[in-house]
């Protein structure tokens, strides 16, 4: 479902448009690295490759998983984040901004030492101690033989994916293709020592879960919610302004944002980055089947009640008018071309004004509510906190009339999805 009218401030300075090196990392797609836009991809079948070879799945599962594409040039040379890092981030502070810790790279020693409280966890030295074992989820430092850190870089796994907290908080096996909704982009970025006082007042300004993919573009202020990586099998368009396929959204953001080494160039935008030797071309196919394989979560039986939700389906498909758009399988026309002016679906038209459609696609329904991982907010802005004022803003908006009982049956089938 998308959004209505945001009341969030934006913000313009020359100072972003003129530094468009801005770090900008990994937001709805995941890295796809192409010279000439999105043809090369081959991704206008929304049903993706048939069958899905489980080699290149598995291949595309390393790439999506560990490789940075280059982009410590960017991390490393320009930003500094190194130095951040083995100085001032502890694993303590690492966790407070929503980074993760994958337990199945940790040593059972390591493990026992965690559990036992014998690991400092406000030593920075421990952070650079995680990053040697390759456990900090989608981030990929280099340390040498003295055990100092020597480079940093990202990877797609940084946004879209996170963990089960089966270990702790923060610390659990991987769930890839989940949007990392912990995750505070911004506050991590304006660590590092590079940027102006703007440019990190900018970045502060954004909170868990957000992210602006268009403001080293632009200019512009209106950070978006990081979207989930999971079902694009059948979804042809990923972005929220359903702008191209899924492919060409990975493109963009892997070259333009993660700075990623590689060419993008889209003339409706007026993108032209060019940023060579092209590191990730021939591990496209692989990424893209990888991503292919990650389906939604199944819905949790314990945090819906059944026959609500069943009530709920007969609202969603009849008196709610939701089918109406959420339509078939994947619950968006967005497969059927369709766009949505914002004024059909009342939203803020300003983050689709930055878009080629100027427009909004449907959004698919798939892992709505899955706790505490996935739990909102809603809408392309965040600014639906619950199912419940997502379900109220159509209510309002449509003149539907639909009573106490229906919007809560509706909200148990949201959950069930």
């Amino acid at each position: 479902m998308t959004s209505p009218n945001s009341t969030r401030p934006s913000l313009q300075s020359a100072d972003l448009r003129a530094n468009r090196w801005w770090p900008l990392p990994l937001v709805a797609g995941l890295a796809c690295v192409i010279v000439l836009l999105v043809s090369s991809c081959d991704d206008d079948d929304p049903t993706g490759p048939e069958p899905l070879d489980p080699a290149l799945v598995a291949q595309g599962k390393t790439v999506f998983r560990l490789d940075t594409f280059g982009d410590e040039t960017f991390w490393t040379d320009t930003l500094r984040m190194h130095e951040v890092i083995r100085t001032g981030v502890s694993p303590a502070t690492a966790l407070s901004v929503g980074l993760k810790v994958d337990v199945d790279t940790l040593p059972a020693q390591v493990r026992a030492d965690l559990q036992a409280g014998r690991i400092d966890l406000d030593d920075p030295a421990t952070t650079v101690a995680l990053l040697k074992l390759g456990a900090v989820v989608g981030v990929i430092g280099q340390v040498d033989a003295s055990d100092n850190l020597t480079r940093v870089g990202i990877t797609c796994a940084l946004c879209h994916s996170t963990v089960d907290n089966s270990f702790a908080p923060g610390i659990g096996k991987r769930l890839d293709g989940w949007p990392n909704r912990d995750l505070d982009v911004g506050a991590i970025l304006a660590l590092s020592p590079a940027l102006t006082t703007a440019q990190k007042a900018i970045y502060n300004s954004w909170g868990p879960g957000m992210y602006d993919p268009r403001v080293n573009q632009d200019g512009l202020n209106l950070p978006v919610v990081l979207p989930p990586a999971f079902g694009l099998r059948e979804v042809r368009r990923e972005l929220y302004t359903g702008d191209d396929t899924v492919s060409y959204w990975n493109a963009y953001v892997a070259i333009t944002q993660m700075h990623g080494h590689g060419t993008f160039t889209d003339a409706r935008i007026g993108v032209n980055v060019q940023n060579p030797p092209d590191m990730v071309s021939s591990k496209l196919a692989a990424l893209r089947a990888y991503q292919f394989s990650l389906d939604k979560p199944a819905p949790l039986a314990a945090e819906f009640d059944a026959a609500a939700a069943a009530r709920g389906r007969t609202v969603f498909e009849g008196t709610g008018e939701c089918s109406s758009c959420h339509a078939g399988a994947t619950f968006t026309d967005i497969n059927d071309g369709e766009l949505h002016t914002a004024a059909e679906v009342g939203q803020d038209p300003a983050y689709a004004q930055r878009s080629v459609t100027e427009m909004y696609r449907t959004t698919p329904l798939r892992g709505l509510w899955n706790p505490p991982q996935l739990r909102g907010p809603y809408f392309h802005d965040g600014s639906a906190a619950t199912l419940e004022a997502v379900v109220e803003h159509y209510n309002t908006l449509r003149t539907l009339g639909l009573t106490a009982q229906q919007k809560s049956d509706l909200v148990h089938y949201l959950k069930s999805l």
